[in-house]
């Protein structure tokens, strides 16, 4: 159809398809940023939201006095050990001095250090009670630091089974919020698509064409683009039943315009030769005759034969001679290409 258009006219169109996609650039560029900021209408959900609370604060404090308890059994068994060993190392070196002076008290055997034996023995009882007594404060801060890590281990089994609960019913609970944000997506770019089917089917080659285009074309992006990846993907119901909605909606749109267009098609092969040629329109006339095909049935026929001045498919005339100088010439032509002398129709044929 462009080998037909004006130069001026050419340009002008170029500029009026550039608005078309400047108008949807902008328009996809705001029905982007609504499209992601969808999901903050939503709670945005944590585990924390669906876990038993009371339960969970219990097993957290539980926990939390268990390691106090076992770090502070730990550094207390760090002491007693300290201590045991000292205790240990002054029993051994008093076990080591009094083994000496009993061998020395061996060989003299003096009577007079019957009493020292005594006390060095109760020295030496003494030590050993002392080295008892750091030995079981060491077994009592292992007991408690035990019983503390049992203790936590038990709270963070229960602290475990309450999370997992909870993550479970996040989850389901995200995949509830998952559909409702499709939901919101689709109750906004589906009816973007209807508006936008209805306008290229009635007003697409309206004064305002540009703007019917750029609205088009942002609807398509917004379904196709924007929409399409938030599709849920488990068990493809909501994908299918939109893809099986929009197939039989598309796919009756199709038929009814091709029912439409064939019986148009008849109606027009049946009308009288003249009045074909005035009701198809200079423009599409010409646009069809670039594309070597039938202007009257879309057919294609050689045009290149200078024999054929009828369409063999439809009959209506695609060559006649011109009243003036009787040179062959397009039947739809408004003037003679060879002498310029108007069509023999073209005052009673209106501009299309």
């Amino acid at each position: 159809m462009s080998k037909a258009l004006r130069l001026s006219e050419k340009w002008f169109r170029f500029g009026l398809w550039l608005v078309a996609f400047v108008f949807a650039g902008f328009l996809i560029g705001l029905g982007g940023t609504i499209v992601h900021n969808l999901p903050k209408v939503e709670h945005r959900y944590t585990a924390e939201d669906f876990i038993e609370q009371p339960q969970a604060d219990e097993a957290r404090a539980a926990v939390a006095a268990a390691e106090k308890v076992r770090r502070d059994a730990g550094d207390a068994l760090e002491q007693a050990r300290l201590r045991h060993q000292a205790a240990r190392s002054d029993s051994a070196s008093a076990r080591e001095t009094f083994n000496n002076w009993l061998a020395t008290r061996q060989v003299t055997r003096r009577p007079e250090q019957d009493e020292e034996l005594i006390t060095r023995t109760q020295a030496l009882d003494a030590l050993k009670a002392r080295e008892r007594e750091t030995l079981a404060a060491v077994e009592a801060q292992q007991q408690l630091a035990l019983d503390a890590q049992q203790a936590a281990n038990r709270s963070r089994a229960r602290l475990e089974t309450l999370e997992r609960a909870a993550n479970e019913r996040l989850g389901e609970a995200l995949r509830q919020q998952e559909l409702r944000i499709f939901l919101y997506r689709l109750a906004l770019t589906l009816p973007l698509l209807v508006v936008a089917g209805w306008l290229f089917a009635h007003k697409r080659q309206s004064t305002w064409w540009p703007f019917v285009w750029g609205f088009i074309y942002f609807a398509l992006f917004a379904f196709f683009v924007e929409l399409v990846p938030y599709l849920p993907s488990y068990g493809g119901y909501v994908r299918y039943t939109v893809g099986i909605v929009l197939t039989v909606l598309v796919g009756r749109y199709a038929i009814l315009a091709l029912n439409r267009y064939l019986e148009s098609q008849r109606k027009a092969e049946a009308m009288p030769d003249v009045e074909r040629r005035r009701e198809l329109g200079y423009d599409t006339a010409l646009a069809r005759l670039a594309k070597k095909v039938c202007p009257g049935c879309e057919r294609v026929v050689d045009l290149n034969d200078q024999s054929i001045d009828y369409c063999p498919h439809c009959g209506i005339c695609l060559f006649d001679h011109c009243t003036a100088c009787n040179q062959r010439k397009s039947a739809f032509s408004r003037f003679c290409h060879a002498c310029g002398a108007p069509a023999r129709d073209e005052k009673s044929t209106p501009e299309k």
